[in-house]
């Protein structure tokens, strides 16, 4: 779980320092995606270890989801600045 406040914390960082302007805003959305394919690979690692039941990897699979689509429209507010 530290991994997980880890990578969300740091794709938070990244939003919060990127510059106004377009390419702000796609390097915002590439690391909102590398945060969403590492926790995926950690949540699929995980379960398969045997760490989370299926259920358990289903939530924090809707979790990632939630925190892609809110980082995401944060992101897409970057040129609005």
């Amino acid at each position: 779980m530290k991994k997980i406040i880890a990578f969300a914390s740091a794709a938070a960082l990244g939003l919060g320092v990127a510059a106004c302007d377009s390419a702000a805003e796609n390097e915002a959305e590439e690391n909102i995606e590398e945060m969403e394919d590492n926790r995926d690979a950690m949540v699929n690692d995980m379960e398969a270890s045997g760490e989370i039941t299926d259920e358990q990897a289903d939530a924090m699979d809707d979790e990632t989801d939630a925190m892609e689509e809110n980082m995401e429209e944060s992101a897409d507010e970057i040129d609005e600045m």
